[in-house]
Formats: C-alpha cells, structure tokens, sequence
C-alpha cells in the first residue's frame, strides 16, 4: 500500500496538488490521467519520494520495495544489459556483487566463510539462482534477444535501452510499481507482453499513460488529477469516461433547474 495523506504541491505560488488524500493498494492497477500540466509525472515524483511535497506525506507500508521506470537512458551505460535488469532489485545485485568478491579473494578467511554463508542464505531466501533467468525472460519478452543480454549498455540504441530499464523497473516483483508512459517507444509486441505482464501482476502498479487502449486493457481504476484535486474512479479509461460524462450531465440539469 502506498497512500498521499494532506499532500500539497507548490510550484512557486500555484498549488499543483491541493490537500490531497488518495490510497493505492495491493492487486490494482491504478492510471493516473488528466490534461497536459495537470501534474501526472510530478505526482509520481512525489510518490517515489524523487519530489519533496510542500506540506503532507507519502506513506507505504514498512517493508515494502518500490520500483520505478526510470527515463535517463545513460545512467546505466557502464554495466552490462543483464546486471542492469538485475538492479532492479539492488539488495539482490548487492548480495551477488559481495559474494563475488568474497569468492575472487585469492586468500579465504574465516571471517570471509561466515559472511559468504550468511549472503548464500539471502540469496537462497530471494530466489537468486533464478534472477538471471528472470531477467532473460523478461528481456526476450521486450524484444531484447538473448546475444545483447551480456552487450553493454553504451553499446545499446535508445529504443532498446528503454525496453532494458522497463525490464529493470518491472524485475523481482516489486510490491509498488510506479511506470511514467511506459509503452513509449515500444513495438506492439512489446506493449502486449506488457499488459500481459501488468495483467497478471498481484501487487500495486500505478501508471501514466496517454495510450487509452493500454489503459482500458490494465487499469482496474482510473486516478483523475484536475484543479489540483486526485478523483478516484474504479474501472477501466472507458469507465471513467462515461461516469465523468454523467456527472457532467447531472451536474448541467441541477444547474438547469435551479
């Protein structure tokens, strides 16, 4: 669960977010809509704690691991495809980096034999010996094929960099998903492994996206950001758009008969 409890966002002195209450739970996919400015991405720079709000708070349930779909193309540029992916987890990448090091010591200590014992059972614990199969899955999922898996990031183009870095965000089954327009640059192939995956996915997803068929295939409630206010719709774009037009309707009669 991650919730925006009070949250208020200043942008000098507009309020792009006003008092807003609002709480994301396990097994939905929330898309987050609204007109362009209305403060989409910013909110979920807000939520992933990259933005500080103005007055409120964003909490999540203690424990709970946060996943983001990062946009810096050449943040990455100096690790492999596959170790990329992997960070997507970064305390199980922590793990495997430090066990490496233990066992490339020419020299091994009892101190070194505890400790590697001690990471062996994380590792086991986190399902680590199936991570890099994993990661493969879901890059053969995005069309990234199996020869580029231990290619180097730098030596990647910008549309499959970005299929890398959604495979990082969606990897080791985050408990909160936070993706900002993630079928841009996507082939159709892609974007149906996508919402096959967002389908399937038992946790929380929220989502920005201007695709409406994406939204009507994974969203199971739409968040309406507009005049500073976050309205929460249950359903699909398609339900959201046919309850805004009834109360749009409903609201013209009342003001008819008054």
């Amino acid at each position: 669960m991650i919730a925006a409890s009070n949250l208020t966002y200043r942008v000098g002195k507009k309020a792009l977010f006003e008092d807003v209450n609002i709480k994301f739970t396990e097994g939905n996919c929330y898309g987050v809509i609204g007109a362009n400015g209305a403060g989409k991405s910013t909110f979920l720079k807000i939520l992933s704690g990259v933005l500080e709000p103005t007055n409120g708070e964003v909490v999540m349930t203690p424990g709970q691991r946060l996943s983001v779909l990062e946009q810096d193309q050449f943040k990455y540029d100096e690790y492999t495809v596959l170790d990329t992916v992997i960070m997507g987890n970064k305390r199980l990448y922590d793990i495997m980096k430090e066990k490496d090091a233990i066992y490339a010591k020419p020299e091994f200590s009892d101190e070194d034999g505890m400790r590697a014992a001690e990471l062996e059972a994380e590792f086991a614990a986190m399902d680590g010996w199936n991570a890099e199969a994993d990661a493969e899955t879901m890059l053969n999922g995005l069309g990234i094929q199996t020869e580029l898996h231990y290619k180097m990031m730098n030596e990647l183009k910008g549309s499959e960099k970005v299929k890398v870095l959604l495979a990082k965000a969606l990897f080791g089954n985050p408990d909160i998903l936070l993706l900002d327009e993630p079928t841009n640059h996507l082939d159709l192939n892609s974007i149906e492994w996508l919402e096959e995956f967002l389908i399937n996915f038992e946790n929380t997803v929220i989502v920005v996206s201007h695709d409406r068929y994406f939204l009507n295939k994974v969203c199971t409630n739409i968040a309406d950001i507009d005049y500073g206010k976050i309205s929460l719709f249950a359903g699909n774009y398609d339900f959201w758009f046919e309850s805004s037009q009834l109360i749009i309707r409903q609201q013209k009669e009342a003001n008819r008969k008054k």
